[in-house]
């Protein structure tokens, strides 16, 4: 954002929360996931546990429950950059980029890796 200003160019940011999207559907990226762990050498499956896959699996599950379903939310962000007269540097779109992600990304990195 800050490199484009010398070149007269406005960059707007827009973060994200989780949306149900074909990027996060938990179908795709658990065939995907399967693959790689396939391909993986036994001694490195065998570093991360027989329960590891599994384990992530699950909570990917768990996440696209969580998931938006509403892009417009998204999308609202994106017009309002690119039509506003004064568009803002960064867009949060969703309440879990509002309510998480930010604050999360005001406090100690010792915290956040807790959380």
């Amino acid at each position: 954002r800050l490199e484009m200003r010398r070149f007269g160019v406005r960059v707007s940011i827009i973060e994200p929360g989780y949306f149900r999207t074909a990027i996060t559907s938990s179908e795709s990226l658990e065939r995907h996931l399967r693959r790689l762990w396939e391909r993986l050498p036994q001694e490195t499956k065998a570093l991360y546990g027989d329960s590891y896959l599994e384990d992530v699996l699950i909570s990917m599950r768990r996440m696209q429950k969580k998931c938006n379903s509403e892009l417009s939310v998204v999308t609202d962000c994106m017009e309002h950059a690119l039509t506003s007269c004064h568009p803002r540097a960064r867009y949060s779109a969703g309440w879990d980029a509002k309510l998480i992600y930010i604050p999360l990304s005001y406090l100690p990195s010792a915290f956040t890796d807790l959380f």
